[in-house]
C-alpha cells in the first residue's frame, strides 16, 4: 500500500530551494515519508483516511459497557456498516462519539432505546463485531480543478489542467469519483502556449508575455526552454514569475518558444482502501489536506533530517565550550504544540 505523507516534494524544495534531480528527489521522498511516520508516532494516531472493514472480539477486556466499543488508534471519520453476530445492526441504532466534535470518533455505541441495544457474540468471540467505513482523523478536502484526458482503470497517468497542477505535488493525495490516488511523479507535456515576445536572461525581467493567461495559474511551475518558472501572480495575458526556480539557470528565450508544465501525473490508482475505475475527461479533482500543524510539523522534521543527512548526521550547534545536536528549539516547541493539539491521549479504562 502506498502510505500517505503529510507534505509534497514540492513544499521542500520552495522552503530550501533544492535542484531538481533525481538524487535529491529520493533524499526527499525519504526524508517526508521518515518525518510523516514520526508525526504518527508522535500523537499516536494516523491523520489519512482509508476505506476498511475491521473487527474486534466480544466479549473482550473492555466489555464494561455492552453498548459501547472503544475504537483506540482505529479512529473513524464515518461509517458504512456495522455487525455483531453476523447481524446487520441498523443504521440508526449506531451511535458515533464524541458527537459533539467529532470526527475522529473514538468509539461506537449502540442506542440502548433501539432493538439492537447492546453488542452480541457469534459462534464464538473471536472478531464478532465488524465495522465498515472511513477510518483516521478527517476528510478534509480542497476541490480545485479537473482532468482534461480520460482515465481508464488501467492507467498509472493523469492529465490535469492548471490549476490542480498548481495545487499538487509529489506526495498529495487526491480524489476523483469515489477512487483515491496518491502522486508518485509529475511529467511535463505541452500547454499548448507560446512565448508572445523576446525575453532578455536577467533576474529582474519577471513579466513574462504570453498568448492567453487563462491557460496558465498562480503557483504553477512552467518550464520554458531549460528554464523554471514559478508564477506568482497573472495580469491578463501576462505571467509574473520568479526566474530560475528549482535550480534551474537564468537564459534568454525567443518569442514562440513552447511552454510546458508538469500537468502529467504518475499515480497509484486505488489507494487506500479504493477501487481503480475510470474517470471521464473533466472530472472534478479533490486533494484532501492534513491539519496545518500536521504538514508544518512533517516539513519540519523533513528539513532536520535532510540537513542531518547532508552533514552525516553529525551536524552540531557550538554554544560555549559544549556542542549539542543542532534540533532547534522552534521544532522541539512545535512537536510539543502538536501534540498538545492533536495527539491521542490516554484515556483510563472502566474495570
Amino acid at each position: 500500500m502506498q502510505i500517505p505523507v503529510y507534505a509534497t516534494r514540492e513544499d521542500i524544495k520552495a522552503a530550501l530551494d533544492v535542484k531538481a534531480t533525481a538524487r535529491a528527489n529520493r533524499a526527499i521522498d525519504r526524508a517526508l515519508a521518515s518525518g510523516s511516520r514520526a508525526v504518527d508516532g508522535l500523537c499516536r494516531r494516523r491523520f489519512y483516511p482509508m476505506v476498511a472493514t475491521r473487527s474486534w472480539d466480544w466479549p473482550n477486556a473492555q466489555r464494561a459497557r455492552p453498548w459501547r466499543l472503544w475504537l483506540d488508534e482505529n479512529e473513524l471519520i464515518s461509517v458504512t456498516e456495522v455487525t455483531t453476530g453476523g447481524t446487520v445492526v441498523p443504521a440508526d441504532a449506531v451511535l458515533l462519539e464524541p458527537n459533539a466534535y467529532g470526527p475522529p470518533y473514538n468509539q461506537v455505541q449502540l442506542d440502548t432505546a433501539s432493538a439492537t441495544s447492546g453488542w452480541i457474540g457469534g459462534d464464538t468471540h473471536q472478531r464478532t463485531i465488524t465495522i465498515s467505513g472511513l477510518y483516521g482523523y478527517r476528510d478534509d478536502e480542497t476541490s480545485f480543478g479537473t482532468t482534461t484526458a480520460s482515465v481508464d482503470d488501467a492507467a498509472t497517468t493523469v492529465t490535469v489542467d492548471a490549476t490542480t497542477s498548481a495545487d499538487t505535488g509529489v506526495g498529495s493525495v487526491l480524489r476523483i469519483g469515489a477512487e483515491r490516488l496518491v502522486v508518485t511523479g509529475r511529467t511535463q507535456v505541452a500547454t499548448g502556449q507560446t512565448l508572445a515576445a523576446d525575453v532578455d536572461g536577467q533576474a529582474k525581467t519577471t513579466v513574462i508575455p504570453v498568448q492567453d493567461g487563462t491557460e496558465f495559474a498562480v503557483d504553477e511551475t512552467v518550464l520554458l526552454d531549460g528554464e523554471q518558472l514559478l508564477i506568482v501572480d497573472i495580469a491578463g495575458n501576462s505571467l509574473i514569475v520568479r526566474r530560475a526556480w528549482d535550480g534551474s539557470a537564468l537564459a534568454p528565450h525567443s518569442a514562440g518558444a513552447a511552454f510546458y508544465a508538469p500537468r502529467s501525473l504518475t499515480v497509484a490508482r486505488g489507494a487506500l482502501g479504493t477501487t481503480a475505475g475510470a474517470h471521464p475527461s473533466g472530472s472534478a479533482v479533490a486533494r484532501w489536506d492534513p491539519p496545518a500543524l500536521v504538514h508544518q510539523l512533517t516539513l519540519a522534521e523533513a528539513i532536520n533530517s535532510l540537513l542531518q543527512e547532508q552533514s552525516g548526521w553529525f551536524r552540531t550547534a557550538t554554544g560555549g565550550s559544549t556542542s549539542r545536536e543542532a534540533t532547534l528549539d522552534a521544532l522541539k516547541g512545535l512537536r510539543e504544540q502538536t501534540y498538545n493539539a492533536l495527539g491521542r491521549k490516554a484515556r483510563l479504562r472502566g474495570v
